[in-house]
């Protein structure tokens, strides 16, 4: 016996097996770790299949607890948590499933995912417990959470805040960009004489992780 369930896309093709957390307090947990990890999708990439493998593995560990095949050669009726189907890194739909599960805390799996994985690739336990912010609610002084390309995270320093049109003036490199950083923020994370004079520099997502 186990707490099986089978992850698949809206294609039906391939699919995940899962021999042991395949409660959707698990499941949702590992998709919203990839998302965070900024890692490709697995209906557009067949990398999105190998990372979710991979952080599910790191996860449970052993040498049958997941497993990756067609889809019409998985136990997708398997009396335990059925199949999930994915679209995102979301649950868009579900499938023979035989009950729900609600052990886990959301933030608490996200933690323990995290720390599952090589430690060069963790996310950090201060990153995740942070609050998230509205970027209209950031100040001057607050230390934001920033992740680069390659998923790796960093903090940096808000240290001013463009408020008149007559600041961006002189400020090129936003207005060759095409953006619009009225009432943006910028941090210190390019070391520039003005901050404001990169537009790396400039928070520009509707949401930003702090850190208290």
């Amino acid at each position: 016996m186990g707490n099986r369930a089978v992850i698949t896309t809206e294609d039906k093709k391939i699919g995940i097996y899962l021999h042991w957390n395949g409660g959707r307090d698990s499941v949702e947990p590992f998709l919203a770790y990839c998302k965070l990890k900024g890692y490709r999708e697995p209906e557009n990439d067949c990398y999105g299949w190998a990372r979710l493998c991979q952080v599910i593995g790191n996860y449970t560990g052993g040498s049958t607890s997941i497993g990756i095949d067609t889809l019409d050669s998985l136990d997708c009726d398997n009396y335990d948590n059925g199949m999930y189907i994915i679209k995102g890194w979301e649950i868009v739909g579900r499938m023979y499933s035989h009950g729900e599960q609600s052990h886990y805390d959301f933030k608490e799996m996200l933690i323990s995912i995290d720390e599952a994985q090589p430690e060069n690739e963790q996310l950090g336990k201060e990153f995740l417990q942070a609050d998230i912010v509205d970027s209209s609610n950031l100040k001057v002084g607050d230390v934001v959470f920033l992740q680069d390309f390659t998923g790796d995270v960093g903090k940096h320093t808000i240290t001013g805040q463009i408020t008149t049109q007559e600041v961006l003036k002189g400020n090129q490199v936003s207005k060759s960009n095409g953006h619009n950083v009225l009432n943006k923020f910028f941090i210190d994370k390019y070391d520039d004489v003005c901050n404001y004079k990169n537009i790396n520099n400039f928070l520009l997502d509707e949401n930003y992780r702090i850190s208290k």
